[in-house]
């Protein structure tokens, strides 16, 4: 179920918040609960199996962790975190990853004449497994490592890992950031309102800004890459970049919204991450429950900065890259980030640190380039975009479209430039000093009903990040 659509907007969440905060206390983690089932029901019915694998998921961590505490010596402990974090991962692989690795195994084996091929298993993706996987194991690995306690409430521990404003696309929570949240929390027309009005900036984002924006990026698709002039190439690759950001930035502000109507403080994803002078800034700034769990059960337990910090930047990397997607491109997309972050570690991020405007320039040209990898999963058709973005690399065949970039660009002119503004900063900073007063009150509610009625047009477009 979409959250930027009538069947969330004007059903689901209604009637959820209706039961919810009638209920007393102790029965708000069990509706939110079961509206959680319900909803990613809702997302999953053509395969309704793909509960009954999270409801599985719930049942052997919660086994895990209590094991752990039962378990004196330290063998038993790791027994029960391999038999968690086996399960976590094994999930993960067979359904994300298992005909990526068969797929290049057979190809290997077919060039060097092997008969023999390993089989597909074609199973579709279940939508959020890569979120709830890494948040169910953070809490299995806290409790290993004492730095957080076994949840003895089965349903509160369930309650944690499905809960609908963030089971598909994050942020990230680990249950130590909501463990005391879970059973004290508090509900009151505040919180109500704050979480309606962080929600209705999240769904502007989404329906008003990443949707049309995005529009220009699929219309540079139909082109065909090998029509479209250079201009119209990088007016696409902006469209994508606005849209990538705006998309998830959106969604991320609904999810905190929603938490904050259930009492929850969930923790923030973004923080205008293009305005960074580099991407080791970039990277603290976007998606940073992602970062901050790579570093915190990767790279540090590695050795972070004190043994290998390369090894270990290499390997994050690596594993950024393949979470976001079993396909190469991501892998290209991974290793890119860390040539790129281990030029800025041998001195580049001095320099640009200490030359504000060559750093802007810099993240000018690589954000847009980095999100075409992360777009473009074929390789040639990759290749052919870059010739139209750097026509210098060699010319591709087929007619180009000279006019494309004034017919589809001036179709999104006003989309565009709010984009440009809202990476700024400026609308959220103005609106966090004017936020209760009439003006701006009145304008929430006008946004709230334009994105009504753009999703009545049928522009309530799935996110982006749950195919991940």
């Amino acid at each position: 179920m979409v959250f930027s659509s009538f069947a969330f907007l004007f059903c689901f969440l209604p009637a959820f918040l209706l039961v919810y905060l009638l209920v007393p206390g102790l029965w708000k983690n069990r509706v939110l609960f079961a509206a959680s089932l319900v909803f990613y029901y809702y997302g999953v019915r053509e395969h309704p199996f793909y509960v009954l694998l999270m409801l599985l998921s719930i049942l052997v961590n919660y086994g895990a962790a209590r094991c752990m505490v039962r378990c004196r010596r330290k063998k038993g402990r790791n027994l029960c975190l391999a038999a968690g974090m086996g399960w976590n991962i094994g999930c993960l692989f067979v359904f994300k990853y298992l005909d990526f690795v068969s797929r290049n195994v057979n190809l290997l084996l077919e060039q060097t004449g092997t008969a023999a091929r390993l089989p597909y298993v074609h199973l579709v993706l279940p939508i959020g497994i890569s979120f709830y996987t890494f948040q169910i194991s953070s809490y299995l690995i806290d409790v290993y490592r004492k730095e957080g306690k076994a949840e003895p409430s089965l349903l509160t521990l369930g309650t944690y890992l499905c809960m609908f404003p963030q089971l598909i696309a994050g942020p990230i929570v680990t249950y130590s950031q909501v463990q005391r949240q879970m059973r004290e929390r508090e509900h009151s027309f505040w919180n109500l309102e704050e979480g309606l009005r962080e929600f209705t900036i999240g769904l502007t984002l989404k329906v008003l800004i990443a949707n049309r924006v995005g529009s220009l990026w699929t219309w540079t698709g139909s082109i065909g890459y090998e029509s479209i002039s250079c201009p119209m190439a990088w007016l696409g690759i902006a469209a994508y970049t606005f849209q990538i950001y705006f998309d998830f930035y959106g969604y991320s502000l609904m999810a905190k919204g929603l938490g904050t109507m259930m009492g929850f403080d969930f923790p923030d994803n973004f923080h205008n991450p293009y305005l960074s002078r580099s991407m080791t800034e970039f990277w603290r700034r976007w998606h940073m429950t992602l970062g901050g769990w790579f570093r915190e059960y990767v790279y540090i337990p590695l050795g972070g900065n004190r043994s290998h910090p390369y090894r270990n930047l290499f390997l994050v990397w690596m594993l950024t890259g393949l979470w976001h997607g079993a396909s190469w491109n991501f892998v290209l997309w991974g290793f890119s980030l860390f040539l790129l972050l281990l030029l800025e570690k041998r001195g580049l991020k001095k320099i640009l640190d200490r030359l504000p405007v060559l750093g802007h320039l810099y993240m000018l040209l690589v954000i847009p380039l980095s999100w075409l990898m992360f777009a473009v999963n074929d390789f040639s058709q990759f290749r052919i975009y870059l010739t139209r973005l750097f026509p210098f690399l060699g010319q591709t065949t087929g007619a180009v479209y000279h006019g494309d970039f004034i017919k589809y660009g001036s179709a999104c002119i006003w989309p565009m430039a709010a984009a440009l503004l809202c990476c700024t900063g400026l609308p959220r900073m103005l609106y966090e000093k004017k936020k209760y007063s009439a003006p701006v009150t009145f304008g929430l509610v006008l946004l709230f009903w334009a994105c009504a009625y753009c999703m009545y047009l049928g522009l309530d477009d799935p996110f982006l990040y749950y195919q991940f």
